[in-house]
């Protein structure tokens, strides 16, 4: 008798797990520094025993993950600092990321080159290189359009006072201290003073309430004055590129490139990929019932989140082939036979 064997046919179905895919927003917000301004400790909301970390907290709530929100910077210097759950790819030949505010062209002078309402803060960009993940490496500055403006001030620092009501201002004297119903001081490295002016419409201290020192100090450079008094109203017009809160969302203009980042010398910084992003209020003016002139965010997106390094002429180039020279009192950064402008428009052949 011939024996008859059955071999079971067992299906086995391996689950291969799912490749996460990368956020498009922010996801993460480290710092949340405001300068004093109308819209602080309401953008988003002071509550008494908040501190930092409830802060960062509370900004992730408003602009990470595409939520709507929006938070403000105060006045000028005031920053926040985020990231993505992914590092930021240069992509050769496009835009990389938006930081996306709340700026507006007015109705009546639709376009680029019209104003409205545009609060432009500058952006600055690192990389994890220690890899500990967090912010504490070198930051380079994305040089827009105005980085070269013989206007805009480098090395510009602000100190800010925590009021002091235990002294009350008078209308008609110029007091260090004022009582925080009234003004806060601000004293700059230029040797000007003056204060952040308080208004009818928001009453709320605009001293972050959970600032832990008496007097915050904010570094880095300030953009030339954007507004004009039109019409019995005032105006704030855009900057040509480069910039958050200067563009609205939806335009060209309000994209930024990876490839504009500088170092503090000017020079190009040549980064493949960013991991943090910070943007602090570029503009120091304070206009009269509407207030001072404070950057809001309300988010920030990769514009390529699935993006990849890839081997391109730009990433193989050494940082060695760069140099800085001075030509006719025109900062110039040479590659072999070509000369480019410290945010890396090509200017001609050497």
């Amino acid at each position: 008798m011939k024996k008859i064997v059955y071999i079971a046919m067992i299906r086995v179905v391996v689950a291969l797990p799912l490749v996460a895919q990368n956020s498009p927003y922010l996801t993460r917000v480290y710092e949340y520094v405001p300068a004093p301004g109308q819209f602080v400790n309401t953008l988003p909301e002071y509550e008494p025993g908040d501190d930092m970390d409830a802060m960062c907290r509370k900004v992730e709530e408003q602009i990470a993950a595409n939520n709507g929100g929006m938070i403000t910077l105060g006045g000028w210097g005031g920053y926040v600092v985020f990231g993505f759950d992914h590092p930021v790819v240069n992509v050769a030949g496009e835009y990389d990321l938006i930081v996306e505010g709340n700026a507006f062209y007015s109705s009546s002078k639709q376009g680029a080159a019209g104003g409205g309402s545009c609060e432009p803060g500058i952006v600055l960009v690192s990389v994890d290189q220690n890899g500990n993940g967090k912010p504490d490496d070198e930051w380079y500055e994305l040089a827009g359009s105005e980085y070269t403006n013989p206007l805009t001030v480098h090395g510009y620092s602000v100190t800010y006072e925590r009021p002091d009501d235990s002294h009350v201002a008078t209308p008609d004297k110029d007091t260090k201290y004022r009582t925080d119903t009234t003004y806060i001081r601000w004293t700059d490295n230029r040797g000007a003073s003056g204060y952040v002016e308080k208004n009818s419409f928001h009453k709320q201290p605009y001293y972050p309430e959970w600032a832990e020192t008496d007097a915050l100090t904010f570094s880095g450079a300030r953009l030339p004055d954007n507004y004009a008094w039109k019409n019995n109203q005032y105006v704030l017009y855009p900057y040509a590129y480069g910039y958050a809160d200067n563009h609205p969302d939806t335009t060209p203009e309000a994209q930024l490139n990876i490839d504009w980042a500088v170092r503090a010398d000017g020079t190009p910084a040549m980064l493949r990929q960013i991991d943090f992003v910070k943007v602090y209020t570029a503009l120091h003016q304070q206009l009269g019932s509407i207030g001072e002139t404070s950057t809001e965010i309300k988010g920030a997106r990769d514009l390529h989140p699935e993006a990849t390094i890839e081997t391109d002429v730009r990433s193989q180039m050494s940082e060695v082939r760069y140099q800085k020279v001075l030509r006719n009192g025109q900062l110039l950064i040479m590659r072999d036979t070509e000369a480019f402008n410290p945010i890396g428009t090509k200017i001609y052949n050497y």
